[in-house]
């Protein structure tokens, strides 16, 4: 049952703020609660019809939009629905670092300059508008709603981004304390902090978790080691984000505080591409987003095959992105999900193209190929692996009894998998260090 707080703070104080910032979160969190249940063809059919309106926008508004069409020999309307897209190019950071001006519409509303993390390499600067961000609250907040709690309710936030904490300012820390949304800095993750973090949670009681599926599993595993009981406080959903959820950690998550995982997926560039409602199906954000997966060489794969997420914001007419290269693996689902939502679905997330690891042979598989060698070793708790070239990868660990026995193994381990001739280099850490933006990689190719 909904709290008289939170039915304040979700129906007056946060559309008030959302107002003053000139937001229409509100109207566009509604039209989706509703649009959600419409069957996947009409989502699909309203989707393309607002793919057409906002390449024709583009075409006028946006500079690079019209000297690419113009190039091409295209005009609008030969972008009448997804399946056209693949007339046009792939954005890449570099084609909008390369052409930063021109992407900015000429009648663009107020922009805010935003950029990614930089884990996978140099971050993208870019800018966003008021309909953008309107468009990605208004696809969190459904997604919240789905699992029974809503903004207003207590929750704690494992964040580690600069920005985030960059801005917690006086004006900012009201807010989330009239939000009851309360920040866990995720960049100093030692023994003594996790403990903090523990009684924090034990103290304040949140009804929902959002952050690093990696902090959370951090947190569950030394709650359980002390014996500590984080089943009871009334918790009822961990949200994650932001990196790749594996099962060992959903287990322990899920073990520790009593509640289900609720995954999503998406990022500052692509926006809320993906979330997970309770019988399991991780829906797209349809009627905002189009995604198409691609094989190695751009071509557009058919549902149910694995490629290379490319993401058209449709909300992002004042600085568009237009067929933009994630560099995320996924294949979206030929099934349709028991909620009876009729947004597709991604069958699989399987993280970065860098998360991939190469053999000898040249064979491309996923790091959970080496991860499981390693989760098989009762010693390792941590782990990183670095993958400099074929010939070369190295393996941080952080473990209870390191020794020659060990290193033979994971190098035994690691070779019958990428090739005998590999050199495998196993160094024994006192930590697994996160990226600047505080997120963890626990595979990185520079191979793949």
């Amino acid at each position: 049952m909904t709290s008289l707080y939170t039915s304040f703070v979700s129906k007056v104080a946060f559309p008030l703020h959302e107002q003053l910032k000139s937001h229409h979160s509100v109207a566009i969190r509604k039209s989706l609660e509703r649009s959600q249940w419409l069957s996947e063809s009409d989502i699909m059919d309203k989707r393309d019809s607002r793919l057409a309106q906002f390449i024709e926008q583009a075409y006028v508004d946006v500079p690079y939009i019209k000297t690419l069409l113009d190039q091409l020999g295209l005009v609008p309307k030969d972008i009448q629905s997804a399946v056209d897209l693949a007339k046009l190019p792939f954005f890449t950071k570099a084609t909008i670092k390369d052409n930063f001006e021109q992407l900015k519409s000429l009648n663009a509303g107020p922009l805010s300059q935003s950029n990614t993390g930089g884990s996978s390499g140099a971050p993208l600067i870019f800018m966003l508008g008021k309909d953008r961000v309107s468009h990605d609250v208004a696809q969190k907040w459904r997604a919240t709603r789905w699992w029974g709690v809503d903004i207003g309710d207590k929750e704690l936030v494992a964040w580690g981004s600069p920005i985030e904490i960059g801005s917690q300012d006086r004006i900012r820390r009201l807010r989330d304390g009239l939000f009851r949304s309360f920040l866990i800095p995720a960049f100093d993750l030692s023994e003594r902090t996790i403990d903090g973090f523990i009684e924090q949670i034990q103290s304040q009681q949140p009804v929902m978790l959002f952050g690093y599926p990696s902090v959370y599993a951090m947190i569950a595993k030394q709650a359980q080691a002390a014996d500590i009981n984080l089943s009871s406080l009334g918790i009822k959903v961990v949200f994650v984000t932001s990196e790749r959820l594996y099962d060992h950690q959903r287990e322990i998550i899920e073990a520790v505080f009593g509640c289900p995982v609720a995954n999503g997926y998406g990022g500052r560039d692509a926006g809320f591409i993906a979330h997970q409602c309770p019988q399991g199906g991780m829906h797209l954000s349809a009627e905002d987003i189009v995604v198409e997966i691609i094989d190695d060489d751009g071509r557009v794969l058919p549902n149910g095959h694995s490629g290379e997420i490319v993401v058209t914001h449709l909300a992002s007419a004042d600085f568009p992105f237009i067929r933009y290269r994630t560099g995320d693996i996924a294949t979206i689902s030929t099934q349709s999900c028991p909620c009876g939502r009729g947004l597709p679905m991604l069958e699989a997330i399987d993280g970065r193209s860098t998360d991939f690891v190469v053999a000898q042979d040249g064979t491309k598989m996923h790091g959970l190929a080496l991860i499981y060698i390693l989760r098989e070793l009762e010693s390792v708790s941590e782990f990183k692996i670095v993958q400099h070239s074929l010939e070369r990868i190295d393996v941080d660990v952080v473990c209870d009894n390191y020794d020659d026995a060990l290193i033979q193994d994971i190098g035994r381990g690691f070779r019958a998998r990428l090739g005998e001739g590999v050199n495998v280099t196993v160094n024994n850490v006192p930590a697994i260090e996160s990226e600047k933006s505080g997120k963890f990689r626990y595979v990185i190719s520079h191979v793949s």
